[in-house]
């Protein structure tokens, strides 16, 4: 078998997370909420934001596109050593995400543009029922901080201090 025969393997899961949300408009500001506070307890509080807006504009885009009554979408979130991907699973199936160009004056059509300037990669995956749209954010390591999550503990002050 040569190298580009052989069958990758996925990284180990250090982290994940996952939830059901009704699909109404104030399930996407908790899915963002959630997301910014997971990323930052595992230690990534650079990633928060852009890991939130992700989900923002998924979560947006399952609610508008891919709602089925009395259907739930999934938000979830997980941690290798190298990526931190966020997703959503929606019912709708048939309807996949398209990129398209809005003009001006339009409210609505930006969000996978978005999606495509932050995530270092992004796609759509099938289901039994649905689809799963995901975005990756590359964990990057600079000398200066340690790859992966960081302990945090409860100090004195009864605040969240960083070890």
């Amino acid at each position: 078998m040569t190298a580009a025969e052989q069958i990758s393997v996925p990284e180990p899961v250090l982290r994940e997370d996952r939830l059901d949300f009704t699909p109404i408009a104030r399930s996407v500001s908790f899915s963002r909420r959630r997301t910014a506070r997971l990323v930052r307890e595992w230690g990534f509080p650079g990633l928060a934001g852009d890991a939130a807006l992700l989900i923002s504009e998924l979560a947006t885009n399952a609610l508008l596109h891919g709602a089925v009554r009395g259907r739930l979408f999934r938000v979830q979130l997980t941690l290798t050593a190298t990526v931190l991907r966020v997703a959503v699973s929606d019912p709708r199936g048939e309807r996949l995400p398209d990129l398209r160009e809005a003009t001006a004056d339009e409210c609505y059509g930006r969000g996978l543009l978005i999606v495509m300037g932050i995530a270092d990669h992004w796609g759509v995956e099938p289901r039994t029922v649905g689809k799963t749209v995901f975005a990756e954010l590359a964990l990057r390591q600079r000398p200066d901080m340690p790859m992966g999550p960081r302990e945090v503990r409860a100090g004195p002050s009864r605040a969240a201090t960083p070890r």
